[in-house]
């Protein structure tokens, strides 16, 4: 696996720290890895396996952000179209898609699960804040999400893609507000979006507005323009960009006819790069510190000076003096938005509160 680093070569390396671990506040400099790997696809173990191996890695670097690219756990489909690449009809059912999904289901993750389990205790032994791209599984429908893990081995919670893209909505459900945390930990305040939803300005104000520092961006977007955004956003949010993507090639997914591949024509033969990567590491002034990387599978590291921040938001701070809430303001609605509710559960917690307040007396 090779590492890629910043060109300003070696800063220092904060000690080790935990969450809520007493960490030193004098400390102004990150470590941190964004991981640019494929997905061993339909195989969740064997991904698992090879996470490990590059958090081990990453942590032998002295890393303590490790950054995964989306959906690295269950998989990407990409060049799958699940049946629908000539047309959608449900009057005419696409058997092999759904035998498609049926296994691409199977390959997610429960969130809480064993799977959540083991990344936990990945994080504990090689003592990292990790940020994880799955696809989690929640009964029947699928969501893309992001996990996060501190280094003491919890899972602190989660985001799940807000809005999916183009054929992502006919295998993947759609997140809510409930789900747009920003974790304030010894290392900054840590929060993530996933792909094309960093384009959508709202969301972003509402990572800016809860402070966020150190911004995770996993994306499958390899396009050299990608990189232009991930710059508009540390600028815009005078925060640190860590853009995680995978890099694929087509012999990292199933042969045909288990998998087939749309949109090349033909089968792509082995060697075909299927995703370029671009992962890549830029600073609040819009520097890139270590990336873009589109030759192969790497780990691209670099050290965060945490005072860039407040250098940043002296010219521009997009939810401090540069806003103007009298004019543009935002609301988000930060509740669960459940497809079904009960009543009797309602009036069990209202009883339940009554009966404590009689006994208070």
């Amino acid at each position: 696996m090779a590492l890629v680093t910043s060109g300003s070569g070696a800063g220092p390396v904060i000690n080790e720290v935990e969450m809520n671990g007493g960490a030193d506040p004098s400390a102004t400099t990150v470590r941190a890895t964004v991981v640019q790997a494929s997905t061993v696809f339909y195989d969740t173990p064997a991904t698992l396996d090879k996470a490990e191996r590059l958090i081990e890695e990453a942590a032998g670097y002295g890393s303590q952000l490790v950054v995964f690219p989306e959906a690295f756990i269950g998989g990407y489909p990409r060049g799958s179209t699940f049946g629908f690449g000539i047309s959608v009809s449900i009057a005419n059912p696409k058997d092999k898609g759904k035998e498609a999904f049926q296994r691409y289901h199977a390959a997610a993750i429960d969130v809480p699960g064993p799977e959540v389990t083991r990344l936990a205790a990945m994080a504990a032994k090689y003592k990292v804040f990790l940020v994880m791209g799955v696809i989690e599984r929640e009964g029947y429908t699928l969501y893309c999400s992001v996990l996060f893990f501190d280094p003491l081995g919890r899972y602190l919670g989660k985001h799940r893609k807000l809005m999916p893209t183009a054929l992502e909505r006919i295998i993947w459900g759609f997140g809510d507000g409930s789900t747009i945390p920003v974790y304030d930990t010894p290392l900054g305040k840590i929060g993530a979006l996933i792909c094309w939803e960093n384009k959508m300005p709202l969301l972003r104000t509402a990572l800016y507005g809860k402070g966020i520092e150190i911004y995770c961006a996993p994306t499958a977007d390899s396009r050299p323009v990608w990189q232009a955004s991930m710059t508009h956003i540390a600028l815009e949010g005078g925060c640190f960009v860590l853009s995680a993507n995978q890099f694929c090639r087509r012999k990292d997914y199933p042969p045909p006819p288990e998998y087939e591949f749309a949109g090349f024509g033909e089968e792509p033969s082995a060697d075909t790069v299927v995703c370029h990567g671009g992962s890549v590491i830029i600073s609040p002034s819009g520097e890139v510190l270590a990336g873009p990387n589109y030759e192969g599978e790497a780990l691209i590291t670099a050290d965060l000076d945490l005072g860039e921040i407040v250098r940043a938001k002296f010219d521009f701070d997009v939810v401090g003096h540069y806003a103007r809430p009298e004019v543009l303001s935002l609301v988000v609605n930060d509740k669960p938005q459940l497809p079904v509710s009960f009543t009797s559960a309602a009036e069990k917690t209202s009883a339940a509160k009554n009966d404590s307040i009689a006994k208070s007396y």
